[in-house]
């Protein structure tokens, strides 16, 4: 009696124990695995390439990164870059996300989107919240006004009403300059569109905004009866690149690879040109 028992006993010890080890077996690789006892998490940008699709915030900003009227694509600076840099990395489809500019680097820290690539300049206040690529390429601001205006510099502004867009670096200047009685007064507006809309129906006497934008759509837009001042010089030499979130390092890392083999062969210069920049604007292979 004590030796049946005995293997009764031996059985379920051992039942048991291979019970333990099958469910210890399966949390070390299931979904439910502790972090760093199974298989390592996928990366950002592994998991952009099995989607196949690499979603970027844009504010549809003209002629940075917008969807073409005509066409329906992406298109724009920084589309044509990052769709080359998306397609170098085996990434088949670039897609825009139109974001509000001042919520793009939220959009992105909230992970509705990949990327910001909108003609974003690198600032300090924007490092603290999220990485930046190598820079892509230089631009500052011009001072836009109608044809027939007589102003001729920001020292005429004294008693002119100027806009910017929201959440950029030209409205904080424009900001500063009416603390200090150079301008009456400061109007903001949402996009680059409407900046250059409410200086054509003169709801306000000029804007500032980048100058790369302001050249493309009055070369493009007939009905706008607007004009650079010129000669202008910029105050800011803004140094733009894309931004990512500060997380996703092997994403950045890639990134930074590519773009440096375009400046290389000359593409980052190519798409420039194309839209009204020039060698004075390209940025050095970091």
């Amino acid at each position: 009696m004590k030796k049946k028992w005995t293997r009764l006993l031996s059985i379920s010890v051992l039942g048991m124990s291979l019970l333990l080890a099958a469910c210890g077996a399966q949390s070390s690789t299931g979904e439910n695995a502790t972090p760093g006892t199974g298989a390592a998490a996928k990366g950002t940008l592994e998991q952009i390439k099995e989607r196949g699709v690499l979603i970027v915030a844009s504010s549809n900003d003209v002629p940075f990164a917008y969807i073409d009227k005509d066409t329906k694509e992406f298109t724009g600076i920084d589309a044509e870059i990052i769709k080359e840099i998306a397609t170098r990395l085996g990434i088949p489809k670039v897609e825009m996300k139109e974001v509000k500019f001042e919520n793009m680097l939220i959009e992105m820290n909230n992970k509705n989107v990949d990327m910001v690539t909108d003609g974003m300049y690198v600032k300090p206040e924007r490092e603290k919240i999220a990485n930046f690529t190598h820079r892509w390429y230089k631009q500052g601001e011009g001072l836009i006004v109608r044809k027939d205006s007589d102003i001729t510099g920001l020292d005429s502004l004294s008693d002119k009403v100027v806009g910017a867009q929201k959440g950029t670096t030209f409205l904080e200047f424009l900001e500063q300059l009416q603390k200090e009685g150079k301008i009456k007064e400061v109007k903001i507006f949402g996009s680059q569109a409407e900046l250059l809309l409410a200086t054509n129906t003169k709801k306000v006497d000029a804007v500032v905004t980048d100058s790369a934008t302001a050249a493309f759509t009055i070369k493009k837009d007939p009905t706008l009866n607007l004009k650079l001042v010129s000669p202008y010089t910029p105050h800011f030499d803004g140094i733009v690149a894309a931004a990512v979130r500060k997380e996703d390092q092997d994403l950045l890392d890639a990134v930074n690879a590519e773009l440096d083999k375009l400046k290389q062969e000359g593409f980052i210069l190519e798409v420039l040109e194309k839209y009204g920049l020039s060698e004075d604007n390209m940025m050095p292979v970091e």
